[in-house]
């Protein structure tokens, strides 16, 4: 039997890995990271550190209302952070959930001065 220069040659292991890496690559660019990544600087919301190259992927999404559902298209529930200033803001939060307000209480400021009288009794020795 002769084949065929007209027949459809199936695609190899190298072809659909390639093929697959391309849908990802682009699925992927329509995800919330992509889009945040065009929308802001690389630079670290609470830190201010600077990332570029190789470093980019320390740079993270954080849902500033703790929803990963809650996407919009303009970017307002997205703010960049690097991987230890989103850890501590996750860490913030639980310790919202579990204990409570995180805010320390106000505490009045003392009113007592141990020097008010103090001209007055050496005036008197």
């Amino acid at each position: 039997m002769r084949v065929s220069m007209t027949t459809p040659k199936t695609p190899s292991k190298l072809d659909r890995v390639l093929a697959e890496q391309r849908d990802y690559i682009a699925k992927r660019e329509t995800g919330y990271r992509e889009r945040a990544l065009k929308l802001y600087p690389h630079v670290c919301g609470r830190c201010t550190r600077e990332f570029a190259g190789k470093n980019l992927r320390e740079l993270t999404v954080h849902h500033r209302d703790h929803n990963h559902d809650n996407n919009p298209s303009d970017g307002s529930n997205w703010e960049l952070l690097c991987v230890y200033c989103h850890d501590e803001e996750h860490t913030k939060f639980e310790s919202l959930i579990r204990y409570g307000s995180v805010k320390s209480k106000e505490i009045a400021p003392a009113t007592y001065n141990p020097f008010a009288d103090l001209k007055a009794k050496l005036e008197n020795k």
